[in-house]
């Protein structure tokens, strides 16, 4: 044995003896707000010798994607086994190995080279810069905002959100990575899907979500490790999707039932959750996917009588339409008992048009990042029964950081779609055709879907997707463009 490794082992010793100390303090039965302040540490610790001992038999290079898988893997967990609060600031499991990991990424800097090679591979600058630009001018936004507290806490979400993308993106650029990425998704999904049937039939919910000795007529609602069942509804909307084309693609039978299987349970949950937004988008993800498979004739054919199935319930049902559209958006406020609760649809759309008056307001340039539940708890002029949250994600992009945001997410949502269909004919590999298959469809489902959750932006399962997306789209243009050269 070399010193050098003899070194190693010795602060390996020292760290983990430190941990251990720690972790009988944390055990012990002192106060709860010092256990929590001993915990932050002790699990930095265990990093550090984790990182010790990887280095002996690892290089960089694994350690680091070894680092991502695990940051990806923590994401699932949410906020569900461990949360410290720092002031308005919480520490979560996989907030911590997101310092961790950019820890190393600061730290890999000293090889010369690495980082020019990575960027180099990288087909998707553009929304990197879109990003980038978005991430900006939410920070010039403050100047204006109402409340920079929230706003502060905004960005920092976003920050984390963004900056995971990056890593993804940055180091997830092989098919065997991205698929690596696709399987943790599915493999942590089948935890989380568990914890959901947990709640259902014992009617017991984890202490951080809103069900947590709440309502026993809500009790049955599943919401595994997220705060209320809509958000669970949302994930496992784009969870079935992967699933589903796990099951169609992947040739080994033990495989394909494993994705039959969740498809089947995820669609079950998200009929215990009653969430109809999620189904909406199960139904919307289901109709593309199909499209998806087509024959090339047939899809134009579908397109156009998909289009005039369109008109024709317009035009049936016109009067309908335009009288519901008229009660909700364009009559008086309707006047209610306030020893009632306010109908939902009612309540959704006041939450638009107070959403709307606030954009208009700000000539277009959002309230300031962050600042809409704001206006909502404090200047609002529709009854929303004291609901502070708008329930529309594009909705809630736009309020907040303006049209020319929204705009540009919305044309990076569809470039993405756009481009993995494209790819879709380049796919020469069940693993590719998998991919894109599961990803095209949880797209849309995704987009419907969302304007169940009182809001996205604290649902890091969104990023998560995004990064697997992004890197996904990457991988497959770097690929197109080998096949070219």
């Amino acid at each position: 044995m070399s010193v050098k490794q003899t070194a190693w082992q010795i602060m390996i010793g020292c760290i983990l003896f430190a941990a251990g100390i720690g972790l009988v303090q944390m055990t012990s039965t002192q106060p709860v707000g010092l256990k929590k302040m001993v915990a932050v540490p002790v699990i930095l610790l265990i990093l550090a010798a984790a990182l010790v001992l990887m280095k002996l038999y690892m290089n960089g290079e694994q350690i680091f994607m070894s680092a991502i898988y695990l940051l990806t893997t923590l994401t699932f967990l949410n906020n569900a086994f461990f949360s410290i609060s720092a002031g308005f600031f919480s520490l979560f499991l996989y907030r911590i190995m997101l310092i961790a990991a950019f820890a190393l990424f600061i730290w890999r800097m000293r090889e010369k080279g690495t980082y020019i090679s990575q960027w180099q591979q990288i087909r998707v600058k553009g929304i990197l810069g879109f990003f980038s630009a978005w991430f900006l001018y939410g920070l010039i936004s403050l100047l204006w905002a109402h409340s920079v507290t929230d706003g502060l806490k905004y960005m920092s979400l976003l920050a984390m959100g963004m900056g995971f993308v990056f890593l993804v993106v940055m180091y997830i650029q092989r098919m065997d990575q991205v698929v690596t990425f696709y399987s943790i998704w599915l493999v942590m999904t089948v935890f989380v899907m568990g914890i959901g049937f947990y709640n259902h039939f014992t009617l017991n919910h984890l202490p951080n979500t809103s069900l947590y000795l709440g309502p026993a007529y809500k009790q049955h609602y599943p919401t595994s490790v997220f705060f209320n069942q809509n958000d669970f509804a949302t994930f496992l909307s784009i969870s079935f999707f992967l699933y589903l084309a796990c099951m169609r693609q992947m040739k080994n039978g033990y495989i394909k039932a494993f994705g039959l299987l969740g498809a089947i349970a995820a669609l079950y949950l998200i009929l215990l959750t009653e969430s109809r937004a999620s189904l909406l988008g199960i139904f919307a993800g289901v109709a593309i996917y199909v499209w998806l498979l087509l024959p090339r004739v047939l899809k134009k054919w579908s397109i156009i009588a998909a289009s005039g199935l369109v008109v024709i319930g317009i035009a049936v049902f016109s009067a309908k339409i335009y009288s519901t559209f008229y009660d909700l958006f364009l009559a008086s406020q309707i006047a209610h008992s306030f020893s009632e609760p306010l109908p939902s649809n009612i309540a959704r759309a006041n939450l638009m048009k107070n959403a709307w008056h606030f954009f208009t307001n700000s000539y277009g340039f959002g309230v300031g990042a962050g600042n809409v539940s704001y206006y909502l708890a404090h200047f609002s002029i529709f009854d929303t029964d004291q609901v502070v949250e708008v329930h529309n994600w594009l909705l809630e992009l736009m309020t907040n950081f303006g049209f020319a945001v929204m705009l540009g997410y919305i044309s990076l949502y569809a470039y993405l779609m756009f481009t993995l269909y494209k790819q879709y004919k380049w796919a020469d590999t069940r693993s590719a055709k998998m991919i894109i298959e599961g990803l095209f469809a949880a797209m849309l489902s995704f987009l419907v879907s969302s304007i169940s959750p009182s809001s996205i932006s604290n649902l890091y399962f969104h990023w998560v997707f995004l990064g697997l997306v992004i890197a996904a789209v990457n991988m497959l243009k770097n690929k197109q463009r080998l096949k070219l050269w």
